[in-house]
């Protein structure tokens, strides 16, 4: 009888464990530069300017067998923008767009992640920029994963989505033309499983 109840209970204790650990834990390689945060916006309806933020930070879970369980947090160092002119990356922290001084970050949390098979995902959340949170979606999809040359393993994704400038109560115009009113984001990720 002892036996048979140590027996079920190592075996309730295994599937645990197992449905425990189907979730990796993955930290964004910031570090090695294997991972970036790039925006392109229109510039007076004639060209584009891209740009990337420089420093981020971030981590993320994934569960293929689960992906309701798939989490993403990103964290912004928004004084980073980095946009190849000094003049303008100083114009694009000032008050009249991110106000960097104020609002030095800028975040996203995930709130959902649905599936829509062969690597692609609509990823839900919070975006918070200049202390205004809104809710977006990040459309996913993933590159691949696997053993890296260092004896780790690795898994990489690729977002893009829009944001506009009148949901963070930022001012359109300026250097940039009254046509910058969305913010196209392009969000590569890549983790190593921790």
């Amino acid at each position: 009888m002892i036996k048979k109840v140590l027996l079920s209970l190592s075996l309730i204790l295994g599937v645990v464990t197992a449905s425990v650990q189907a979730s990796e834990h993955y930290t964004i390689d910031t570090e090695g530069m294997h991972a970036f945060v790039t925006f392109k916006i229109n510039h007076l309806g004639f060209s584009w300017i891209e740009g990337r933020f420089n420093h981020f930070q971030g981590d993320f879970d994934f569960d293929e067998a689960n992906p309701s369980k798939n989490r993403v947090k990103l964290d912004i160092d928004v004084a980073s923008i980095d946009t190849n002119h000094a003049e303008r990356n100083k114009h694009l922290r000032s008050e009249r767009f991110f106000d960097a001084k104020k609002f030095p970050r800028a975040t996203f949390v995930s709130t959902a992640w649905e599936d829509l098979g062969d690597g692609n995902a609509t990823l839900k959340g919070e975006f918070t920029l200049r202390g205004v949170t809104r809710p977006i979606s990040i459309d996913v999809n993933q590159v691949g994963a696997g053993k890296d040359p260092w004896g780790g393993y690795r898994r990489g994704f690729v977002g893009t989505t829009t944001l506009h400038l009148s949901d963070y109560e930022m001012k359109e115009g300026g250097i940039l033309g009254p046509l910058a009113e969305d913010i196209q984001l392009w969000l590569s990720v890549e983790g190593v499983r921790q």
